[in-house]
Parts: structure tokens; C-alpha cells; sequence
């Protein structure tokens, strides 16, 4: 298209939320009016199933549960008048602990005041809120947060050697559901045993977000811990940032949580519009069933031109691949769904792999994030009637330029800063993009069946490692690893058996290996 088809174009697809100040341009997407008169039918069902689900349908028949992330914004909506008050209870509890917290009503045994935050948990329990904090978290937060996010040991050391000397002014939130989720147990354990190794009461340290009657719940309660906050069954991880599991460690930092809330709450009214033109989040839903031909074959490449968007990329990785990445659809049928997701930020890309994507393989689309304000103050000029922020500015819009001209699409959010209220709309934004695309490939969003084989397999893997202990420490006698692999049970898994005991071995753990590393199988194992 010539420059001035291409302003028309613009134009006539260019949303804009006079209330958030916020643009969406799909216009550098290449579909016609034929393909969107084609995607209409498809609109009109999505559109139905997604206010069935906000009614209170059961979305995830694996599981019986309801699907109810938007209540949490506009708890009215809620399908039962305890679900409501139990929503509004909570965010009450939040604002009335924190406050507490922060006036020094909740403090640590040996100090006036809490100083730093330690959450531990993972998946949606720590991406969703370490986006938030990185987004939002004043210079000089009333408490510094800090993560534990996988079951990585050298990760808790890091972590806790930069904490050890606050430990004691530091409270400690532990985030699982059930209660057994491993990453976050071990997170948990480790961080209990360092307060009694220094001789520090856990207990007047720790917070518990789970559900009521779990595991975790039922050792918060018996411990006295100072507080625990639910999570539902009907909202996932991915989709619980707006909830306790978000809300409380954002707060603590002194994150407007209210306005995070309402930004939701405007953006879910925005997005529960049937009109393909006035919903924001179908319009980037048919974006992306155009650009993957409604089987996700392109990449979503997200670029926010802001550092304190920096992990926006790294949290919709997982809203929308776990809720995407399907085997089968909702009728059974083989689909291998999906929409890959990656990103970091502009201009750093511009420096590192907008190279490929400009000339590479063409197997993507942008997703480029823009906010207009530079800064709180003013800014210096670094070339005459030129600011830095006029650079990020043209280099963005270079970039797409750029992209567009060699047959690369993309999209464009506009925002005019990043505040609670935006943060929070932006998230709404793409909760329901992934779940209007959902209905339209006819995948189940709301369960993560592959995950969950996951998780199934390290358990086979851990009982397997056990049983070879077992062997080990009756028989003495230094073994061939095939010989070991039989007497486990394990015949046809020598390849595991190899790899647990060499992380043994690795670490220490009573196992010897004799023989030439680079032959495994002329190894033999035995207790050291």
C-alpha cells in the first residue's frame, strides 16, 4: 500500500479508550475485509462462551471448576452472594494488613518495622507479581521484595546472602494453592530451616496465601502464623495477579492495588463489547488468528519501549502459551495448539535480534508496547530539539517502518504511562485476548494438562532415585550401571538411572562413580 492507503487503513482500524488514554492499531496487519467477514460467526460464538463463563459456567470440565479471574475487579458479577463477599472480604483484610504492616502495628520480634518482602512461589505465584513490582514498585518501596521462584539451590543462596543480615525485618510469603506445589514447599523449607539455623521465629515472619483447608493452610494455622490470605479455585495461576496471590506483596511495596482494580474493571467493560471494532481484546484476538492462520504458525514477538515493562514479554509467555499450547481441542480432536511468545524490549532488540526479524525467516509478528510520557520531569535536549525520549520514540516507529516495508506485521499497543491503572488494564487486556482466541481454536484456556504430566514424571523420576538408594545401601559392592538399573525396577530406563546417580555423585551424596565419564556405560556405581 502507498502512504495514504496505508493513514486510511490506519484510520479505520485504530481503537482508542478515551478513559484509559490507551490505542490499539492493528492496521500493520495484513488481513482484508473477505477474512474478517469470514471471522464474524466465529466472534458472535466466542463472544457468547465468554459471557457464559463470566456467568459462572463450568470453563474447566477437567477439573468441574468455574473460571472467575473477572469477579475479582467487579465482584457484583460473582455467581453467588458469599463468592462476592468473600472477594470484597479479602481485598478489605489486604488493605487493613498492610497498613499495619507499614505503620509498624505488624512488625518483627526485635525491630520496629518490617523492611523487606520475601515471596515464594512460582509460575503465575511469581510472574504476575514480579511484572508488577518491576512495573510499579516506587524507587524507595516502604518494603523491597524480593523472589524465590524455583527449587534451584544456588538460586536460594543468592536470594538469601543478600537478605541474611535483614532476615529478621524480613516477612516472608509463601504462595501455593495446595500447599504441595514442590518448587514453592522447597522454597518454603529451605527458608525455614536458615530462620532456625539463626535462631529467628518463622512463624512471626510468615504469611500464607493458599486455600482454605490445604496442607499450607493447615501449618499456617497450627504454627500461628501472622496471616493467610485465600486463593480460589476458580481462578488460576496465570490468572491470579489481580488477586491475593498479586495484590498483597504489590501493596506491601506500595503499589496502588485499588487502582490496579479499576483499570481491570475498565478495560474487562471495554472487552465485554460484541462488536469486533469496540473490543480491543477481539481485535487483538483476530490479529492473531490472522497472522498464524488460526494455528499459531507465527510467533508473537512483544517489544515494550519502556524499561519498567521489561517483564511484560516474560508474563504473557505464560498466560498465553499455557492457556493456548493444546494437544486437543475441546472435541477431542488432535490440534497441537498454539502461540509462542517471546520478547525483551526496544531498543535493546533493536541491537540484538530485530536483525533477523527484519531480513531473517519470516515466522513472527511485533506486538510493539508504546508509552507516550518519557518521564515525571522534563527532559534534556541531546541534540538540538531532540530528547532521549524522542530518540525511543522514532526508534519504535523506525522499527515498525522498517518491519512493515519488508512484509513483517505487527501491533501496536499505546499507552500514555505506566501507572496501577494502566498496569492493571493492560493485564485484563490480555486475560481476555487469550480467551476470546481460545474459543475461537476451540481449546480449553483454563487447564494445563501438559504441565501437570510434568510434574507426574520428576515425581517418577524422584521415587526412582530413591529405589536406586535403596540398592546402593545394601549392596556395597561397586556395580555396572545395567546391573544397578535391574535390580531398580529400571531395565529400561538406564539413561535416568545414569543421569540420577552422576547428580549424586555431583553433589556429594554418598554415590562414587568409577570409570571413564565419557563411557558411561563402563561405569560402576557404589555408596562413596
Amino acid at each position: 500500500m502507498d502512504p495514504t492507503e496505508l493513514w486510511q487503513r490506519y484510520q479505520a482500524w485504530l481503537y482508542y479508550h478515551e478513559g484509559l488514554g490507551l490505542y490499539l492499531d492493528i492496521s500493520r496487519m495484513r488481513f482484508d475485509e473477505a477474512f474478517v467477514a469470514q471471522m464474524q460467526p466465529k466472534f458472535a460464538q466466542a463472544f457468547q462462551a465468554m459471557a457464559d463463563l463470566e456467568g459462572g459456567a463450568i470453563a474447566n470440565p477437567d477439573e468441574n471448576r468455574m473460571v472467575g479471574h473477572y469477579w475479582l475487579r467487579t465482584p457484583e458479577l460473582a455467581p453467588t452472594p458469599e463468592m462476592q463477599t468473600e472477594i470484597t472480604t479479602t481485598l478489605d483484610a489486604i488493605d487493613a494488613f498492610v497498613a499495619k504492616v507499614h505503620r509498624g502495628e505488624i512488625q518483627p520480634p526485635n525491630a520496629p518495622k518490617f523492611t523487606d518482602v520475601l515471596s515464594i512461589g512460582i509460575g503465575g505465584s511469581a510472574l504476575g507479581p514480579q511484572f508488577v513490582s518491576e512495573a510499579l514498585a516506587p524507587d524507595f518501596p516502604p518494603l523491597t521484595l524480593h523472589f524465590l521462584d524455583n527449587t534451584d539451590p544456588a538460586g536460594f543462596d543468592r536470594v538469601l546472602n543478600r537478605l541474611k543480615d535483614r532476615l529478621s525485618t524480613t516477612l516472608v510469603i509463601t504462595i501455593s494453592k495446595s500447599g504441595g506445589t514442590p518448587e514453592t514447599r522447597n522454597g518454603m523449607l529451605e527458608v525455614q530451616h536458615l530462620y532456625q539455623t539463626l535462631g529467628l521465629n518463622f512463624a512471626k515472619h510468615a504469611i500464607a496465601i493458599t486455600t482454605g483447608g490445604s496442607k499450607l493452610d493447615q501449618v499456617a494455622q497450627s504454627e500461628g502464623w501472622l496471616a493467610t490470605f485465600p486463593m480460589y479455585d476458580w481462578v488460576g495461576g496465570r490468572t491470579s495477579e489481580l488477586s491475593a496471590v498479586g495484590l498483597l506483596p504489590a501493596a506491601l511495596q506500595g503499589v496502588d492495588i485499588r487502582a490496579m482494580l479499576k483499570g481491570a474493571n475498565i478495560m474487562d467493560s471495554a472487552t465485554r463489547q460484541a462488536e469486533l471494532k469496540n473490543n480491543p481484546a477481539a481485535l487483538l484476538a483476530l490479529a492473531w488468528y490472522f497472522a498464524g492462520n488460526g494455528k499459531g504458525e507465527k510467533d508473537m514477538v512483544v517489544l515494550p519501549y519502556k524499561d519498567s515493562l521489561l517483564l511484560f514479554s516474560r508474563y504473557l509467555q505464560q498466560l498465553v502459551m499455557e492457556s493456548l499450547g493444546k494437544q486437543y481441542d475441546l472435541d477431542g480432536n488432535l490440534v497441537c495448539q498454539g502461540l509462542a511468545v517471546y520478547g525483551n524490549k526496544g531498543t535493546t532488540d533493536q541491537h540484538a535480534y530485530v536483525q533477523q526479524l527484519r531480513e531473517g525467516v519470516p515466522n513472527f509478528f511485533i506486538t510493539f508496547i508504546e508509552v507516550l510520557k518519557d518521564r515525571r520531569q522534563g527532559s534534556i535536549e541531546v541534540e538540538p530539539n531532540v530528547t532521549s525520549g524522542d530518540y525511543l520514540c522514532g526508534l519504535l516507529q523506525g522499527t515498525r517502518k522498517a518491519i512493515y516495508d519488508n512484509d513483517r506485521d505487527s501491533i501496536t499497543v499505546t499507552v500514555p504511562e505506566v501507572t496501577a491503572e494502566i498496569v492493571g488494564a493492560l493485564i485484563a487486556l490480555y486475560e481476555r485476548a487469550v480467551g476470546l482466541y481460545g474459543f475461537l481454536v476451540n481449546v480449553n484456556s483454563y487447564h494445563q494438562p501438559g504441565v501437570e504430566a510434568g510434574k507426574k514424571a520428576a515425581a517418577e523420576v524422584l521415587e526412582l532415585q530413591r529405589a536406586l538408594l535403596t540398592v546402593l545401601s545394601q549392596d556395597k559392592t561397586p556395580m555396572p550401571l545395567m546391573d544397578l538399573a535391574i535390580r531398580a525396577n529400571a531395565a529400561n530406563d538406564v539413561e535416568t538411572v545414569y543421569k540420577i546417580v552422576r547428580h549424586l555423585a555431583a553433589n556429594d551424596r554418598g554415590v562414587k562413580l568409577q570409570g571413564d565419564l565419557a563411557r558411561p556405560n563402563s561405569l560402576l556405581v557404589s555408596m562413596a
